[in-house]
């Protein structure tokens, strides 16, 4: 599972303790709620059915490859049915080459509860599956298995919390947001889920 309420905590004052903007911001918008998703396969597979959909139309197509496939699915179960069987489900084409990519590799030894250690060792592993990028699997390796220093430089909500924070005259790039959280390494996942955190009480209505 992910960071722990306690540790998104120890982490986020380690970083505030270095950078006062941090500080301030964390002051202002109090400590964020843990993000966690179990470990393995099916939280990848559950965001590649709800790529580019609404949370209901995901939620939907979810029910019904569970009502399909059954609760505890197994890989070759999927890759077992036939394209009309999960287009019933909802899912599309380009969904269920997703889904076979990873259903593939999961059968071929692709282990989920021994990924390699070193995260972008194991960034390029998750990434060999069809429809997931850098940011599927850097999500997948913060919220399920709740690494400690994954930094998601590349999510617009994580650049324009960043530039809000630290006072920045404009969003700053990918590049740059991954250069800003250089010094605060090895607890950038928790600054990562606290963006987010600062990001939603920004745009919230006053």
């Amino acid at each position: 599972m992910g960071l722990s309420a306690e540790q998104i905590r120890n982490s986020l004052d380690w970083v505030a303790a270095r950078e006062p903007a941090i500080a301030r911001a964390v002051e202002a918008a109090g400590y964020p709620a843990p993000r966690l998703r179990p470990r393995g396969w099916h939280t990848l597979l559950r965001t590649i059915v709800g790529q580019q959909v609404s949370v209901a139309a995901a939620n939907s197509m979810w029910a019904k490859l569970e009502a399909e496939l059954g609760t505890n699915m197994r890989a070759a179960d999927l890759l077992a049915r036939d394209f009309d069987s999960l287009r019933a489900c909802g899912l599309s084409r380009q969904k269920q080459a997703y889904a076979r990519s990873l259903c593939e590799l999961v059968e071929g030894g692709l282990d989920f509860s021994n990924l390699p250690d070193d995260d972008e060792e194991a960034i390029a592993q998750l990434t060999r599956i069809k429809g997931v990028g850098r940011w599927s699997a850097e999500i997948y390796l913060l919220f399920a298995e709740g690494r400690p220093d994954i930094w998601p430089a590349g999510d617009l909500a994580v650049m324009a919390a960043l530039g809000g924070i630290l006072g920045l005259d404009e969003r700053p790039d990918e590049k740059a947001t991954r250069l800003l959280a250089e010094n605060w390494r090895p607890h950038r996942g928790a600054v990562a889920i606290f963006t987010w955190h600062w990001y939603a009480q920004s745009r919230a209505p006053v």
